[in-house]
């Protein structure tokens, strides 16, 4: 018997809930009920083999912003139809070319904004058909429209899957190299849609659940998988803008959504930035990036009726690992942990060895859980090596306290040796974040001829604030340990780069600084 699949999510929700408001698309400025969406899911689903010829296991990109459209894309390739590969808006060409060509992949649908993008590209990925979401521009390169292809389809579900069969195939951005693929399959998928439910209470409240993290990344799961099942509302909003993001909460009441600290910080810096303007929030989850205390403190300040919910994971684990509770915000102990493991999921400390750490001791962060991925995408060396002894090991550094939370302290990789001594950038970047004046803040390893590696700070101020090299480094000195003190910052005047999931790209703030080495650390 087999329950693990996006079958027994999805219809059973469109045939109970059917006449009731599903998602608000702001974009186009559309509303369907669950009844039409599982219509046009049915009948996209039917037409991608009948019409296009995709088998179960093809693989289907998706280039767009957020929209009911790609919300569509998603569902009618989870009932089996496909493996869904969801692509990156800020892949370059040679990333995307190679990530198209990599998986084989025979379908992409695009929006407006990239059909232009997936054109230069799909001859050298080997792309079969473009198909087109959304209006044409009179020079808008594509070869089927979106609406024709679901109006060609009959609303029949396709066959079941089966619990294993792979259903997703996300590319993760990575720091190095070209991205790699992680396959998840239907129970992966399904196992974190329960996890969420459980840790964030999904489908216990009269959601409008504002969707403006990007659709293509793993922190879209609650949008994709959940809301779609409880009889939620959805409202969608093309790309995170703060002024957007306002008024959809304005104009649409929205009571929950989910935003990286970066969107959060850059909200509160918007000139039109008002407090209730976000009133009709209940419900937040933070995650994918550290969240900055002075953030934190903003949040729970301007916004003191919100219950606030942290999530940690990552593309591998569909999603979710860890979730810090709106009870555990409450404890001042605990807000600078990520949680505890939810349902069914394990998570170790472990040394280089594999061997488990005691409480309180920093090593690798590793898991066991049935969401995790199957394998990366023709990698298999890579894949032993990440789920060796029955463990993921996330390349994250951390360590586990006495009631089972879990602090991060950093990426293993992006971790400082200095002088023989281990940085952490994540604690250098909260010392200093801390700071009246400081906007962003980045911290990276530098080549030192005495000291191996150099703590370097990059540091973007508030509009119409100052402060000294001098003074932001006497400020770190007073919270942190001297040799974890950055030796130099460097101010900048723009923003510092994000990759799509509004991440800090620290590869690229390094490169200037490891140009000519044949190394990126010492």
């Amino acid at each position: 018997m087999k329950e693990l699949i996006w079958h027994r999510q999805l219809l059973p929700a469109v045939e109970r809930y059917a006449a009731e408001p599903f998602l608000t698309d702001t974009g186009s400025g559309t509303t369907t009920t669950y009844g039409e969406h599982g219509s046009r899911v049915l009948r996209l689903a039917n037409s991608l083999r009948k019409e296009l010829g995709v088998e179960p296991g093809d693989r289907v990109a998706v280039m767009a912003l957020n929209s009911g459209a790609f919300e569509e894309v998603y569902h009618a390739g989870l009932l089996g139809t496909c493996i869904v590969n969801p692509l990156n808006l800020r892949f370059a060409p040679r990333e995307l070319t190679h990530v198209l060509a990599d998986s084989a992949t025979k379908v992409v649908f695009v929006d407006v904004w990239f059909a232009g993008v997936i054109d230069a590209v799909r001859e050298a990925a080997g792309v079969q058909t473009v198909v087109l979401m959304g209006a044409a521009g009179p020079d808008t390169p594509h070869d089927v429209g979106y609406e024709d292809l679901i109006a060609a389809g009959e609303q029949i579900a396709p066959a079941e899957p089966e619990e294993d069969d792979p259903a997703l195939l996300m590319y993760t951005g990575g720091t190095t190299g070209l991205p790699k693929g992680v396959l998840l399959t239907q129970r992966a998928l399904m196992l974190t849609n329960y996890h969420i439910g459980l840790a964030f209470g999904f489908g216990q409240t009269e959601e409008r659940y504002l969707a403006q993290v990007p659709m293509f990344h793993a922190a879209s799961m609650g949008a994709i998988l959940s809301i779609p099942t409880t009889g939620e509302q959805l409202v969608t909003v093309p790309v995170f803008d703060p002024g957007g993001v306002m008024t959809a909460c304005e104009t649409h009441r929205c009571t929950g959504t989910i935003m990286v600290p970066t969107m959060i910080a850059m909200t509160f810096a918007h000139p039109e930035y008002r407090p209730e303007r976000l009133s009709s929030l209940e419900r937040l989850v933070y995650g994918a990036s550290p969240m900055p205390r002075p953030v934190l403190e903003r949040l729970r300040q301007d916004l003191p009726h919100v219950e606030l919910f942290q999530g940690y994971g990552m593309t591998e684990s569909a999603a979710l690992v860890t979730a810090l509770l709106p009870e555990d915000h409450q404890r001042e102990d605990k807000l600078a942990s990520a949680g505890r493991a939810v349902a069914g999921t394990v998570v170790t400390i472990q040394d280089e060895l594999g061997n488990v750490l005691p409480t309180g001791q920093v090593g690798e962060v590793c898991v066991r859980g049935g969401q995790f991925l199957t394998e990366y995408w023709r990698k298999p060396e890579e894949t032993e090596a990440a789920l060796r002894d029955g463990w993921y090991h996330s390349g994250d550094a951390g360590y586990l306290d006495d009631e089972g939370y879990l602090y991060l302290v950093d990426r293993t990789k992006d971790m400082i040796v200095t002088g023989g001594e281990n940085v952490y950038s994540t604690e250098v970047e909260q010392a200093l974040a801390a700071h009246p004046a400081v906007a962003q803040v980045a911290v990276i390893g530098v080549p030192d001829d005495t000291w191996g590696e150099a703590v370097h700070a990059i540091v973007v101020l508030k509009p119409e604030h100052t402060a000294s090299e001098a003074e932001l480094i006497d400020h770190a000195r007073g919270l942190i340990a001297g040799y974890k003190v950055p030796k130099a910052i460097t101010f900048r005047e723009e923003p510092l780069p994000l990759s799509g999931a509004m991440k800090v790209l620290k590869r690229e703030l390094r490169a200037p600084f490891w140009e000519g080495r044949e190394r990126r650390v010492n």
